[in-house]
């Protein structure tokens, strides 16, 4: 810890003493959120990464493309959460997996229906959020007609075009799909929903450090330290057993 606090304070050397460091994110609850306990979950988790190793975090709530900008340019430390594809490795140093994102398709109690692969679900109806990605293989068969996609302008209208019969199914973030019915929907509304268990897709969700910040590779090492730390003793298991079961 004492290693990783004295390198804030050299990466900073013309000021007194160590400043935060400075994050971006956007708004995803239950993951990210200015006006959640927390901050959201993903936030804090990295904040007690980050805390046991010595280090203070400052975020910064902007939309998720310029998060994502300022960060890869070098005007802040970095930013959360993101997946990890090839254009990201190239500007960023990136964390160990900071929580695992599952996308399920959420539905009607009395539809009943089982898949094994997307060409199952041919005949129903799919809602998807407008510029929202479900993975490459669902990208693939958008494309290719082998779905019937409608895509919506918000998850919200989704999920009450759901309600409403006028599609059948919808996929989200299992997190946050939990968190926006708790938030928005009447208890008898969601009751009347489920999702079904097998995830459309899984992907792991990092902390972004620019390759642009002076020091960030050896700052990436005390934040998978700490992070590693929450894992072992089982703090991060039971954040997420938070979100996974939201109180409305």
């Amino acid at each position: 810890m004492q290693h990783c606090l004295l390198l804030v304070i050299l990466l900073l050397s013309d000021l007194v003493i160590a400043e935060p460091i400075r994050l971006t994110t956007g708004e995803w609850p239950p993951f990210h959120g200015a006006q959640l306990p927390h901050q959201g979950v993903a936030t804090r988790i990295v904040n007690e990464a980050f805390t046991l190793e010595g280090i203070e975090v400052q975020w910064e709530f902007l939309p998720w493309a310029r998060s994502l900008q300022m960060a890869a340019q070098g005007q802040r430390t970095g930013t959360a959460v993101w997946r990890r594809n090839a254009e990201r490795e190239e500007q960023f140093f990136i964390s160990d997996p900071v929580l695992l994102s599952h996308q399920h398709f959420f539905h009607l109690k009395n539809r009943n229906f089982a898949w094994t692969t997307l060409d199952n679900l041919q005949d129903l109806r799919i809602g998807a959020t407008r510029s929202y990605f479900y993975g490459r293989d669902f990208e693939r068969a958008e494309t290719a007609g082998r779905l019937n996609v409608h895509r919506i302008n918000s998850d919200e209208v989704a999920f009450r075009q759901l309600l409403g019969g006028r599609i059948d199914l919808f996929p989200m973030s299992r997190e946050a799909g939990l968190s926006l019915l708790a938030q928005r929907f009447t208890a008898a509304e969601r009751a009347r929903l489920n999702f079904h268990a097998k995830p459309l897709s899984s992907a792991s969700l990092h902390l972004l450090l620019s390759r642009q910040v002076p020091g960030n590779a050896e700052l990436l090492e005390c934040f998978n330290r700490g992070l590693k730390q929450l894992q072992d003793n089982g703090k991060i298991a039971q954040y997420l057993w938070g979100v996974q079961h939201p109180h409305p």
